[in-house]
């Protein structure tokens, strides 16, 4: 049997567990939650876990992780338009590599921007 998605959890490394927390808290407007799992200290990203949605966190385990700016590009969700949480990216401590550009009328648009700890992320939106 073929699983419905690719992705099914993601994890962001952080070298100053704070500052990310609250970049990305800065630019999706919400408080994530955090805990300990064994020596990892994480973050989470909202999702619904019990109706199998895809879910993630920011996760700060030196020996394990270690930001940078050229490894896997993962795209958040920012419906309905991811204009709304650009502006906040340079506020909040991100910079903006790429700004809101068009892929394509069926996919829409992406920016790219490098949060607080040098991991580089991708916005998208249809709008």
């Amino acid at each position: 049997m073929q699983p419905d998605n690719a992705l099914n959890w993601f994890e962001i490394p952080v070298a100053d567990f704070d500052r990310a927390k609250k970049f990305y808290e800065t630019i999706f407007d919400y408080q994530m939650q955090d805990s300990m799992a064994g020596p990892k200290r994480m973050g989470f990203f909202v999702y619904d876990f019990k109706a199998g949605k895809i879910g993630g966190a920011i996760v700060y385990e030196p020996s394990l992780y270690s930001p940078r700016d050229n490894g896997a590009l993962i795209y958040f969700n920012c419906q309905p338009d991811l204009q709304l949480v650009l502006n906040k990216v340079a506020h909040a401590g991100g910079k903006i590599i790429t700004p809101k550009t068009i892929i394509s009328e069926h996919i829409g648009y992406h920016a790219i921007v490098l949060d607080t700890e040098g991991n580089r992320i991708a916005l998208h939106s249809m709008s």
